[in-house]
């Protein structure tokens, strides 16, 4: 059974045949017009994939794209651009979009890189959202760690998004290019040397009092990277 899409485009005949599309092939489909609608359908959890357009009538795509990724970090997202407008897709992609297609678009193409998102996510780390470690219970949506004796600790937007994908993958190593790419989205390739990860991990165990000498919660794994130790049971 294949997944379920959400497309969010103005043009209804755009959107028409893009719908008509997706379910010639097997997917079942939402959509929406515009901005008001679309985010609400686009933050639920049974959408696996987002199409989005970039112009909106009450809004620009890329609005809504920030949005999806504050509430659903992992959603696979396509962002459908008009030819020439490059600037839009560069933004679209350093917001964390997976693909884009610039129209007029072939569907055949469109249905090949949608599969291809869908096929590059299957293994995609589900969302997390709040956990228990070390006597801490850590509240992500919120950015925020709150121990057992009443002190907190607030973390930045880019700790809890890399603490976040340090817990979805819990008990493996991910290498310092892996987090490059997937958190920072940036090309690892195009940076000769940064300590940014090293840094950010530093900070992030202070704030869990994780003791960097001996670390129990954001372990070291020397030649590989660093693994997340596990949630409390």
């Amino acid at each position: 059974m294949k997944k379920r899409i959400l497309v969010i485009e103005d043009d209804a005949a755009i959107r028409r045949g893009v719908v008509d599309a997706l379910r010639f092939d097997g997917y079942e489909v939402e959509q929406a017009g515009d901005r008001a609608a679309g985010v609400p359908m686009a933050v639920k959890a049974d959408a696996a994939l987002l199409l989005l357009d970039l112009v909106l009538p009450d809004g620009s795509g890329l609005d809504v794209l920030r949005e999806v990724r504050a509430t659903r970090p992992t959603l696979p997202v396509i962002i459908m651009t008009a030819k020439g407008a490059e600037s839009d897709r560069v933004a679209g992609l350093r917001l964390g979009a997976d693909d884009y297609v610039v129209k007029p678009f072939s569907v055949l193409e469109l249905l090949a890189r949608v599969e291809a998102v869908l096929r590059r996510s299957a293994e995609r780390p589900a969302d997390v959202r709040s956990l228990q470690v070390g006597g801490a219970t850590i509240d992500l949506d919120r950015r925020e760690v709150r121990f057992n004796d009443g002190e907190r600790a607030e973390l930045s937007e880019r700790e809890a998004d890399l603490l976040r994908y340090l817990v979805a993958n819990p008990g493996r190593a991910i290498a310092r290019d892996e987090l490059l790419a997937r958190v920072w989205r940036i090309n690892p390739r195009a940076i000769v040397q940064t300590r940014t990860i090293d840094m950010h991990i530093t900070a992030l165990r202070g704030k869990l009092r994780d003791d960097s000498t001996d670390p129990r919660i954001i372990l070291t794994v020397r030649g590989k990277g660093y693994m997340f130790a596990g949630a409390d049971r």
